[in-house]
């Protein structure tokens, strides 16, 4: 009899210690060391169980955080590298919020299972983490709106960079300070992207032949940047594409390609102010999605 007691007790012991840490202790750390550097989290991040008191804006399976969602709160402070930690972490939206400032950490680089990153719409600033590269289960992208400067990062054998990236479909840079030139080896036939969006940034050189080699592009915006040189010729395999802005570069003086209207998927082409001449081809009048140009 007495040792019913005891086991009842003991069990009961044991289903109070899960219930009171729920969420996995790594896991806790690393939110609260972020939640520490942070001004106006949501109010009910209080107690020592994300998971079991739903703090709002996470997401649990499990005793483990694989979604961390605070977009559009006000919040204040900076992304540190105690992001790090939370190594089952899959989404990671902290997007308008303009009280975010800071570098982004490189140990962001060490979250392996992120699929999705938006980080948009702040005020982050320094260079793109070249950490970013081994993510190779990205799907999303978007750093865009920011003060990111310095050059898009690639891998050079030692390092990694974006063009191991083979499963993101979304590289959204655009609105920052980027300078440099896009890297040739950004690109090959083996990326999955849809959406090249580098408008608005200090990006120079010319237009890299390799992007005419990602036939799956559906949106591409190198607007209001100083590109130079030629057009490639190869873009007319880009033949999913459905916006093209090119428009506020400094192109070489040339007459407008031929092959605008082999992009059978194009409703808007937007090409001002790129010393492009001459007159439209005849046959892009029978491009019937086309919208815009």
């Amino acid at each position: 009899m007495i040792w019913r007691i005891v086991l009842s007790l003991l069990l009961a012991f044991i289903q109070a210690l899960a219930i009171g840490a729920s969420t996995n202790s790594n896991d806790h750390a690393a939110l609260k060391a972020l939640k520490d550097t942070w001004t106006n989290v949501p109010p009910n991040w209080v107690g020592s169980d994300p998971c079991g008191d739903v703090w709002d804006g996470i997401t649990c399976k499990n005793d483990r955080v694989v979604s961390i969602t605070l977009a559009s709160i006000n919040l204040i402070g900076q992304l540190s590298s105690d992001i790090s930690g939370l190594t089952e972490l899959q989404t990671l939206d902290l997007s308008y919020n303009k009280g975010m400032t800071g570098s982004l950490p490189s140990g962001i680089g060490d979250v392996k299972k992120l699929s999705s990153l938006s980080l948009n719409s702040n005020n982050f600033i320094g260079s793109i983490p070249p950490s970013i590269g081994n993510l190779l289960n990205l799907y999303w992208l978007d750093l865009a709106d920011n003060k990111l400067t310095g050059t898009i990062p690639v891998s050079d054998g030692t390092s990694p960079g974006l063009d191991m990236l083979i499963h993101t479909k979304h590289f959204h840079f655009g609105k920052n300070q980027l300078s440099g030139v896009i890297p040739p080896q950004l690109f090959h036939s083996n990326l999955t992207l849809i959406h090249l969006l580098f408008e608005n940034n200090q990006l120079t050189g010319s237009i890299p032949y390799t992007m005419g080699l990602v036939d799956k592009l559906e949106v591409v915006r190198l607007d209001r940047n100083s590109l130079s040189g030629p057009v490639p010729s190869n873009f007319n395999n880009l033949t999913s594409v459905q916006e093209l802005d090119m428009s506020n570069n400094s192109f070489d003086v040339t007459d407008i390609p031929p092959w605008f209207s082999s992009l059978q998927s194009m409703t808007s082409l937007v090409m001002e102010n790129t010393k492009l001449q001459g007159s439209l081809p005849v046959s892009m009048f029978s491009l019937f999605q086309l919208q815009t140009v």
